[in-house]
């Protein structure tokens, strides 16, 4: 019931986000964006009641994910605002990683016949966009490749997460994981190489799927094996 209800609530903010993304509407973008991870975190809260330390570093991300959000909101008007962003989105990042883990910890020893190449080509993804990206970043090179890396280890954590836990608590969040890529690499290109048409929609509706998937993919987690705390 919980799933319903909130999964209808963030349908209606996502179709609201992406109707101001289209028609330019700055003042409805800016009353819904904040709703996108306040919706998500009153689902995970009321759905878990943060019980495990999955919950919590899943929340904590989460809300370091809100406050990117108004950051990059507001950037338009303050350049270091962007940097705030990219700060408090690499922090969402980091928890979303310490998350994962511990879903490793659960059977450290299990392994994966696929595991290697989908990390290889995470990495030559992450390698091919950095270097594409380079001649336009001046003095953010080294804050966009940190921020490169750790999205690409959030990634390659979820994709780790196979045999751990269960089939679909693993897709949701997995996929999550690679909307988040599409999400910030389309954001990365706009803004330092070159515009890309309606780039607002692709951002915002990558984004919106990728936390959804990872919020739902929480909540229906199930440890298959249970060698750490949940």
């Amino acid at each position: 019931m919980k799933t319903k209800l909130f999964s209808f609530i963030f349908a209606v903010v996502f179709i609201i986000q992406l109707y101001a993304e289209t028609d330019g509407n700055i003042q409805l973008r800016n009353f819904s964006k904040p709703l996108i991870a306040i919706t998500l975190l009153a689902w995970l809260y009321f759905s878990t009641n943060l019980k495990g330390r999955f919950h919590k570093r899943i929340f904590t991300g989460l809300s370091f994910a809100l406050a990117g959000d108004v950051f990059l909101m507001l950037h338009t008007n303050n350049n270091s605002f962007f940097t705030f962003g990219l700060i408090a989105f690499l922090l969402c990042h980091i928890f979303y990683i310490r998350a994962f883990i511990l879903d490793h910890k659960s059977n450290p020893g299990l392994k994966n016949s696929f595991f290697l190449w989908v990390v290889g080509a995470l990495i030559i993804f992450c390698v091919g966009l950095f270097f594409y990206l380079q001649p336009f970043l001046g003095s953010m090179q080294f804050a966009v490749l940190l921020y490169a890396i750790i999205i690409t280890f959030m990634a390659i954590m979820a994709v780790n997460r196979y045999g751990k836990v269960n089939i679909f608590s693993y897709k949701l969040i997995l996929y999550g994981a690679l909307f988040f890529l599409l999400s910030d690499s389309a954001l990365a290109i706009n803004k330092f190489a070159q515009p890309i048409p309606q780039s607002g929609v692709l951002i915002m509706a990558s984004y919106m799927i990728a936390q959804f998937l990872i919020v739902y993919g929480t909540v229906e987690r199930k440890l298959l094996v249970t060698r750490t705390e949940i």
